[in-house]
C-alpha cells in the first residue's frame, strides 16, 4: 500500500493547512486526536514518542504534550481548547516551551467523513507571517507525514479490534 501524503498549503501569509484522508470513521479519527492512550501510540515523527499527554477536553480546558526524540531531545507543547464540537471540529491555542518564534498559534482540526474515509484538515494560524515562515523552514511536513503514517496503523488496529469484538458478540 502506498502511503498517503499530507497536502500542505499556505492559503494566507499567516496560515499553514495540512490535509490528509484516513481509512477510518469520523468518530475514531476524532478519538485518536483527543484520547491520551491513542495519542501516545501515534503522535510524533519517526523516532519521537509522546511521553506525557494531558487533556481536559472542554472549552477552556488545557492540553499539554511532552515528547522525547531519538537523542534525548525534549519538546513540550500546550494550549487551551476554544471549540470542542465532537467529532467534527476541534480548535485550540498552541505554544511550544522552546518556541523560536513569537506568539501563540490557533490550531483548527476539521473532520469530514465520506464513505468510511475521514478527511482531516488542520489549519494552523500563526501570530505573524514571520512566525509562519519560521515554521515552514522546519521539516514539519515530513514530521506530520510520519506521524500520520503511525496514526494509520493505530486506526487499522482499532478497527480490527472492534471488528473482532463484534464478531465475538455475534457468535
Amino acid at each position: 500500500m502506498t502511503p498517503r501524503r499530507v497536502e500542505v498549503t499556505t492559503p494566507t501569509d499567516r496560515e499553514i493547512v495540512l490535509a490528509r484522508n484516513f481509512a477510518a470513521p469520523l468518530d475514531l479519527v476524532f478519538a485518536a486526536l483527543t484520547t491520551p492512550d491513542l495519542l501516545r501510540r501515534w503522535y510524533g515523527a519517526r523516532g519521537w514518542n509522546l511521553v506525557s499527554c494531558e487533556i481536559d477536553l472542554r472549552v477552556g480546558g488545557a492540553w499539554r504534550y511532552a515528547s522525547e526524540g531519538p537523542n534525548g531531545e525534549r519538546m513540550v507543547q500546550s494550549g487551551v481548547y476554544r471549540v470542542v464540537d465532537a467529532p467534527r471540529l476541534l480548535v485550540s491555542t498552541e505554544r511550544f516551551d522552546d518556541q523560536s518564534y513569537e506568539g501563540e498559534s490557533i490550531v483548527s482540526h476539521h473532520l469530514v467523513e465520506r464513505d468510511g474515509v475521514t478527511k482531516l484538515t488542520t489549519t494552523v494560524r500563526y501570530a505573524s507571517q514571520a512566525a509562519r515562515d519560521t515554521v515552514l523552514r522546519y521539516p514539519m511536513a515530513r514530521g506530520v507525514g510520519e506521524s500520520y503514517e503511525r496514526l494509520d496503523v493505530v486506526l487499522a488496529e482499532s478497527l480490527a479490534s472492534l471488528k473482532e469484538r463484534i464478531e465475538e458478540r455475534n457468535r
